[in-house]
């Protein structure tokens, strides 16, 4: 099984990544992430439909495909964010570490973005920033100023907002006291005809977040990433 370790923006924070769980690791304490608690929120029968079609190969390649797509674009905003001029032909590395050009449709995205940062002028607070409370764990995209408000945002490249997307945004405002409004950003939004982004408010939910984490705890209560499993550096 693969296993992805990331060091975080945050002196001392990891993100530890398998197939089916996602860590945050502080000195000797794990911590789920938020994406993952928010994943045992129930999807609702439109996506068992959508997997009972498609089959379960077909929905973990376009699951895997989907999730290289918002690696790419995630870490090319990053960039953006941090003043670098983006061209085309940069490669970024995908959800398994290969690096690879931007394809057409992530250099949408990020046009469409770019579209967004104009028209919006957001000041930014924070970019990549990661939450580590006692309970949960995760990096939020955007902490920025809009007008007089503070907001924190989230970028996704999907065409459809799902419940556990606005979890993920409530989760992460409890977290940051500072924030007043939670949003999400959908990035080549093809249903709009002109505009190629959707920028949503997002009502504060965290009681159904607090639901999804009974249920998640349930689930895991006692599992832990086994540290042997998982060294942070190797050598011979």
């Amino acid at each position: 099984m693969k296993i992805e370790i990331r060091k975080t923006k945050e002196d001392g924070i990891v993100q530890i990544t398998t197939l089916d769980e996602r860590w945050y690791q502080k000195d000797d304490k794990f911590i789920p992430s938020v994406t993952w608690i928010a994943g045992y929120y129930p999807k609702g029968i439109g996506f068992y439909k959508w997997l009972a079609d498609k089959g379960w190969d077909e929905a973990q390649a376009i699951k895997q495909a989907a999730g290289d797509k918002g690696s790419k674009v995630h870490k090319a905003i990053e960039d953006i964010i941090g003043g670098k001029k983006l061209k085309m032909d940069d490669k970024y590395a995908d959800s398994s570490g290969e690096e690879s050009e931007l394809t057409v449709e992530e250099w949408e995205c990020l046009m469409s973005f770019v579209d967004w940062w104009k028209e919006t002028k957001p000041e930014v607070i924070s970019a990549e920033q990661v939450v580590f409370t006692d309970r949960y764990a995760g990096t939020v995209d955007l902490v920025c100023k809009i007008g007089e408000e503070v907001w924190l945002i989230d970028f996704k490249t999907s065409s459809d907002i799902w419940a556990e997307y606005e979890l993920q945004v409530s989760a992460y405002k409890h977290a940051l006291p500072s924030v007043q409004k939670i949003g999400i950003l959908q990035l080549n939004y093809k249903r709009n005809k002109t505009k190629k982004f959707k920028f949503t408010e997002v009502e504060d939910k965290f009681d159904l977040f607090e639901s999804a984490y009974k249920i998640w705890l349930n689930e895991n209560e006692g599992v832990v990433p086994k540290q042997k499993d998982y060294p942070t550096e190797l050598a011979i």
